[in-house]
């Protein structure tokens, strides 16, 4: 029995060339792809669209600004206008989020009960190994909870996080005889790396992410541009994060893995040419190690030139011109891995600060899902990036890492998670058009080339002729999903 069919489609796979077929699902599984299949009890046109696999955006950050329970809702809408059918977001303790420390055995089942029931996607969650304690319970979190994917900001305990801090103990929320710094990183690792041979069956689908940022560097450069005064907005903000702070903690990343054994890394959120160079060297230098490479729509997209105003402020932040022209080149050539959004919601009243066009008071972080699939395509496609390529970098290659078995491909025995994109419709984004509680976007004005239609998630219509519709359908991935 046939639940759907989709029929009039060019569905993407990420190898190969599109192929106009037709997909049948039933129980919110793909059943067949083909030409001229039956009809099911339902029956949509999709009038030559391209039919990508619903994106897996492994990059968010539900509940940093604002209420999980809230983001949840208003953030996976955004996310399915932007062909998102399953997000994972970045949880930790400390300040933002649930502003709470302690164990994950209390704060994680607070994180579920919150956001339960409201999502429209599907969603999972990384989390981040803040204390010894954490890394004592990461067995737990990968049999019991279904987390199999750890953080570490490089960054935390020397450097704050929307900029220069002298109180990153209150912000980190840990026991006071502890530190955040390379020694608690290469703990995570060996915490990590022993998960992964606790459990040998999942053992390519636990890793360990981090951001890679270098503290001491960043506060340096951060007195230093403050102090000439030469530099403003965006500019300034990159400046104080120079790129070669990228590099050296893709540098110290790498050799703590090779130290400790910890074979699946993935580097996250790339932004400059000096941290994708130094990124393939380390691989180069490392092979035994599976570093895995990610970059982010906005740094694609935006540099401090045309980004719009300071609500583009983000760490790492974005770069001038020759960097994203660098990313391409990366994502071009098959270096990147994925991208992602690194969507953070964060409101005009929470975004800036006093005086409103100091960008060193600004917070950090902005929403952007709902440009993720649109956008690559537009931007990628005048670029000569293929379609299976970009079906590998917003699908297929974030689900085979992060365990969504069921998750990345228009195939049978897949979840129904499809994504129709019209490649010639042009628009202007516009954040009011967007629904993300977020009332400004960094993209505003910007033309695109390709709109997302229609989102089906496990067959369910999210997102129909571009408009929300239905009732919250998203559940909680505990991963790997087994198919």
């Amino acid at each position: 029995m046939t639940d759907l069919l989709i029929k009039n489609v060019r569905v993407v796979s990420h190898e190969g060339e599109p192929v106009e077929a037709d997909i049948a699902i039933a129980d919110g599984r793909i059943t067949a792809v083909g030409r001229g299949l039956p009809s099911g009890d339902d029956v949509i046109d999709g009038a030559g669209k391209l039919a990508f696999p619903g994106v897996v955006d492994a990059h968010q950050h539900w509940g940093i600004y604002n209420p999980l329970s809230e983001d949840t809702a208003s953030e996976s809408r955004a996310s399915a206008q932007g062909g998102v059918t399953t997000a994972l977001s970045y949880m930790r303790t400390g300040q933002y989020y649930l502003n709470k420390g302690g164990p994950y055995a209390d704060f994680f089942p607070e994180v579920l009960e919150q956001a339960e029931g409201r999502a429209y996607i599907d969603y999972g969650f990384h989390l981040a190994p803040m204390s010894k304690g954490h890394i004592g319970e990461l067995p737990d979190l990968v049999a019991r909870h279904g987390v199999p994917s750890f953080k570490i900001f490089m960054f935390y305990g020397g450097h704050g996080l929307h900029g220069r801090s002298n109180d990153q103990s209150r912000f980190l929320m840990l026991p006071e005889d502890e530190r955040y710094d390379y020694a608690h990183f290469e703990f995570v690792m060996r915490g990590v790396q022993a998960a992964r041979e606790r459990f040998p069956e999942l053992a390519d689908e636990i890793s360990l992410s981090l951001h890679c940022e270098t503290a001491e560097i960043m506060t340096a450069y951060t007195k230093l541009v403050e102090e000439a005064g030469e530099l403003g907005g965006l500019a300034a903000y990159s400046a104080s994060r120079p790129q070669h702070s990228e590099g050296l903690a893709v540098f110290i990343a790498s050799y703590l893995a090779h130290e400790t054994g910890l074979a699946n890394v993935n580097l996250l959120h790339l932004s400059s040419r000096k941290a994708l160079d130094a990124a393939v060297r380390m691989a180069a230098t490392f092979p035994h190690i599976d570093f895995r490479r990610e970059v982010t729509i906005g740094h694609l997209l935006a540099s401090v030139d045309t980004a719009s105003g300071l609500g583009a402020k983000v760490n790492p932040p974005i770069r001038p011109r020759e960097d994203v022209e660098a990313l391409w080149e990366y994502v071009l050539d098959g270096t990147v891995d994925w991208v992602v959004s690194d969507h953070a919601c964060c409101r005009e009243e929470l975004k800036f600060g006093e005086p409103a066009d100091d960008v060193f008071v600004a917070k950090a972080g902005f929403g952007g899902a709902e440009y993720l699939l649109p956008g690559l395509v537009s931007e990628g496609t005048r670029r000569g990036l293929p379609y299976a390529r970009i079906a590998a970098l917003t699908s297929w290659n974030p689900a085979r890492r992060y365990g969504l078995r069921t998750k990345g491909a228009i195939a049978p025995g897949y979840d129904a998670d499809v994504a129709l994109v019209d490649p010639d419709s042009p628009w202007t984004v516009r954040a009011a058009e967007s629904e993300s509680s977020q009332e400004y976007t960094p993209f505003e004005g910007f033309e695109l080339s390709a709109q997302v239609t229609d989102t089906f998630l496990r067959g369910q219509h999210v997102l129909d002729a571009g408009k929300i519709v239905g009732a919250p359908r998203g559940v909680y991935l505990p991963r790997p999903i087994m198919r």
